[in-house]
C-alpha cells in the first residue's frame, strides 16, 4: 500500500502530469485522484485502527487475569505466560501504529509532491488573469493541509469509529458499565456538536479575515518606493492594524470558546472515569463483578473516551485543514487553465491569428473583438494605436497567457494557449512592458532558470548587446539579481530581459514597449536584435510608440478599441495614414 502511495500517488501518466484521453491537462482529474488517494489511504489506515483498537484491550485483559488469576492462585508461572503475551501484543500494537503513521505521512508527502506544480501554477495564472496574488496563500494551504494529514489529529476519528469495540467489552463485563459508557460517549459527542456550533462560522471568518489582510499588505508592499516616497505609511498601517485587530478578535473568540470545550470535555471525561470505577466497586461489593472487572472497566473507559476528546481538542485544526482543501480545490478548478501535457516539437511556421475574442473574466465588453491576420517566418509587425486599444491584451494572447474567448491564435498550426508550455516556451521569447527579473544571477534570468548552455548565454547576450555590460558588474554573468541584491537600472533591466527573450533562438518573439526605458545607443542595439532575430527566420511582434523603432518592421497594425482599423505593409499603411484613406489590407481583419 505505503509502495502504491509513494510510486504513483495520483494515478500520474507516464509525463508526471494527470492527463485527461485528448491529452491536456485536467484539473478536476486531478482533484478526483487526489481525493482517492486519501480516501484509499483512510481506508487502508481504518483497517489499521481496527487492530490497534482490539490490541489495546490487552491492557484491560492483562489486570483482570492478574487480579483475578494470578492473585488469587499465585502461580508464577501464569503470571509470566500472560506478561509474555502482553509484551508480545504490545509490539504488535506499536509496529501497527508506527505503519498507520508512516501511510498518512506517504500519504500527505504524495498530495504535496503532485499538487504543488499545479497549485503554483494555477495561483501564477489567477495572478495573470485577475491580477489577484495567490501563490503564497495557496502554497501556504498545501504546506498546512501537509501538517495535518500527518499530525495525530487525523486519526483521532478512525479511532473513534472503532469505539464500539471498547463499548462492546463493557457490556460483556457488566450491562450497568456498558449502559454508563454508552451514556458517556453521548455526551462527549454532544460536546462535539456545541463545539462546532459555537466555532465554525467564527474561524471561518477570521481564516477569511487574515488571508485578506496578508494578502493586502503584500500588495501594498510591491509599492514600497511609492508609500515612502509620499508619506502614505501611517494611513496604511492604520488600515491594516484595523483588518489584523478585526482577524485577531474573531481568532481569539473562536479559539476562547473552543478551549472552554476543550477543557470541559476533559474534566467531564475525567468525572466519568470516577463514575466508573465508582459503579464498579458498587458492583464488587455487590459480588456482581470481581475486582479485576473494576480495574479494568476504569481502563476500557478511558480508551474509549480518549478519541473523542482528542477529536473535539482538535477541531480546530479539522475545520482549518477543510477550508484550506477547498480553497486548494477551488484554485485547481478555477484558475488552473486546461492545457495540452504532450510536449509539442519545435516549429516553424506561419503565426494565424483567427477571428480573435477576448472579454475579461467578470466584463461583457470584448477588449479584442474580431482580430485576424497572419504572418510568416521572417516577418516583423509593428503593432500601434492609442492608449486602452488592447495592444497589451493581444501581446498576451499571442504568447498564450490567456485564453481566448472565442477564435484562436495558431503557431504552425498549434494553438498556442493550449501548447505545452516547456515545449511553448522554447520557441517564444516575450518581453513584457513590467520589466522584473527573477531571484538569481544574470546567467539564471537570461537561460530562463533553467541549466544552461554557456554558448547559449553569451549569444543570446550579445544579440542584444548586453554583453560589455554584463562584462562590467562585479560578477560578471554570476552577478546575483533580485530583492537585496545589485539592483540595475530600468535600462539594464530592460537589455537582460531582451536577451532572455532571446535566449534559445525563438521562432516567436513579441516584444511590448521593448524600447520604453533605452537610450539612443539601447535603441540601436534593439533594431539590431530584431533585424537578425528576422534573418533567422523569427516572426516579431513589436508594440511602441517611437517611430524609429517602426521602421524596422516589415507591416503595421493599428489597433484601436479592440479592432484593426488598418494592416498591411509599413510603407502601405503610413501612406494610407498620411493620405487619410484606409489600408487595403484592412480587409483582413
Amino acid at each position: 500500500m505505503l509502495d502504491t502511495v509513494r510510486k504513483n500517488p495520483l494515478g500520474k501518466g507516464q509525463n508526471g502530469s494527470v492527463v485527461a484521453q485528448n491529452g491536456t491537462l485536467n484539473p478536476r482529474l486531478l482533484v478526483l485522484q487526489a481525493r482517492r488517494v486519501f480516501v484509499t489511504t483512510l481506508l487502508y489506515a481504518a483497517l489499521l485502527s481496527a487492530c490497534i483498537s482490539l490490541l489495546q484491550l490487552t491492557m484491560p485483559l492483562f489486570m483482570m487475569q492478574v487480579y483475578d488469576r494470578v492473585l488469587n492462585s499465585q502461580s508464577i508461572d501464569s503470571l509470566t505466560a500472560l506478561t509474555v503475551l502482553a509484551i508480545g501484543a504490545l509490539l504488535v500494537y506499536g509496529v501497527l501504529e508506527f505503519i498507520r503513521a508512516l501511510s498518512f505521512q506517504a500519504m500527505g508527502s504524495a498530495v504535496t509532491r503532485r499538487l504543488n506544480l499545479p497549485l503554483l501554477t494555477a495561483a501564477v495564472q489567477a495572478s495573470v488573469d485577475q491580477g489577484v496574488s495567490r501563490a503564497t496563500q495557496s502554497l501556504r494551504d498545501l504546506t498546512e493541509l501537509r501538517g495535518f494529514l500527518t499530525s495525530p489529529a487525523v486519526s483521532a476519528p478512525l479511532d473513534a469509529a472503532w469505539a464500539p469495540i471498547f463499548l462492546g467489552a463493557l457490556y460483556l463485563l457488566h450491562p450497568v458499565l456498558g449502559v454508563l459508557g454508552t451514556i458517556s460517549v453521548a455526551l462527549l459527542l454532544c460536546c462535539g456538536v456545541v463545539t462546532d456550533l459555537l466555532t465554525r462560522q467564527l474561524m471561518k471568518e477570521a481564516n477569511q479575515a487574515n488571508i485578506e489582510s496578508v494578502s493586502k499588505i503584500g500588495a501594498s508592499l510591491r509599492h514600497a518606493e511609492a508609500i515612502e516616497a509620499m508619506g502614505m505609511l501611517p494611513a496604511l498601517a492604520r488600515r491594516w492594524r484595523s483588518a489584523q485587530m478585526h482577524a485577531l478578535d474573531l481568532l481569539e473568540t473562536s479559539g476562547n470558546r473552543s478551549r472552554a470545550m476543550a477543557s470541559i470535555t476533559r474534566a467531564l471525561r475525567y468525572i466519568i472515569q470516577v463514575a466508573t470505577l465508582a459503579t464498579g466497586a458498587l458492583l464488587v461489593l455487590k459480588q456482581e463483578v470481581s475486582p479485576g472487572v473494576m480495574m479494568a472497566s476504569g481502563i476500557l473507559v478511558g480508551r474509549l473516551l480518549q478519541p473523542f476528546d482528542s477529536v473535539i481538542e482538535n477541531w480546530r485544526q479539522w475545520v482549518l485543514a477543510i477550508a484550506s482543501w477547498r480553497r486548494i480545490e477551488t484554485a485547481l478548478n478555477e484558475d488552473l487553465a486546461v492545457r495540452q501535457a504532450m510536449p509539442t516539437p519545435h516549429s516553424q511556421g506561419d503565426l494565424i491569428v483567427d477571428k480573435l475574442v477576448y472579454a475579461a473574466p467578470g466584463m461583457d465588453v470584448p477588449i479584442i473583438k474580431g482580430v485576424s491576420f497572419s504572418l510568416s517566418p521572417g516577418e516583423v509587425l509593428g503593432l500601434v494605436g492609442p492608449s486602452a486599444a488592447g495592444k497589451s491584451t493581444l501581446a498576451r494572447l499571442l504568447v498564450g497567457i490567456l485564453k481566448p474567448t472565442s477564435g484562436g491564435i495558431f503557431l504552425d498550426g498549434n494553438n498556442v494557449f493550449l501548447w505545452e508550455r516547456s515545449s511553448f516556451g522554447r520557441v517564444t521569447g516575450y518581453l513584457p512592458q513590467s520589466i522584473s527579473l527573477l531571484e538569481g544571477t544574470i546567467r539564471d534570468n537570461i537561460a530562463r532558470m533553467d541549466d544552461s548552455d554557456p554558448h547559449r548565454v553569451l549569444e543570446a547576450a550579445r544579440q542584444a548587446d548586453v554583453h560589455d555590460m554584463i562584462g562590467r558588474l562585479p560578477l560578471g554573468y554570476d552577478t546575483p539579481v533580485g530583492d537585496g541584491h545589485l539592483t540595475l537600472s530600468g535600462g539594464q533591466r530592460q537589455r537582460v530581459a531582451l536577451a532572455r527573450c532571446l535566449y534559445g533562438r525563438p521562432r516567436l518573439i513579441v516584444l511590448d514597449e521593448p524600447n520604453a526605458n533605452l537610450d539612443a545607443v539601447g535603441e540601436r542595439a534593439l533594431i539590431r536584435a530584431i533585424e537578425k532575430a528576422r534573418a533567422d527566420g523569427a516572426i516579431v511582434v513589436m508594440i511602441a510608440h517611437r517611430p524609429t523603432i517602426m521602421e524596422v518592421a516589415d507591416k503595421l497594425l493599428i489597433l484601436e478599441n479592440g479592432r484593426i482599423t488598418q494592416f498591411g505593409p509599413r510603407t502601405d499603411v503610413v501612406a494610407s495614414m498620411t493620405s487619410g484613406q484606409p489600408s487595403r489590407e484592412v480587409v483582413a481583419s
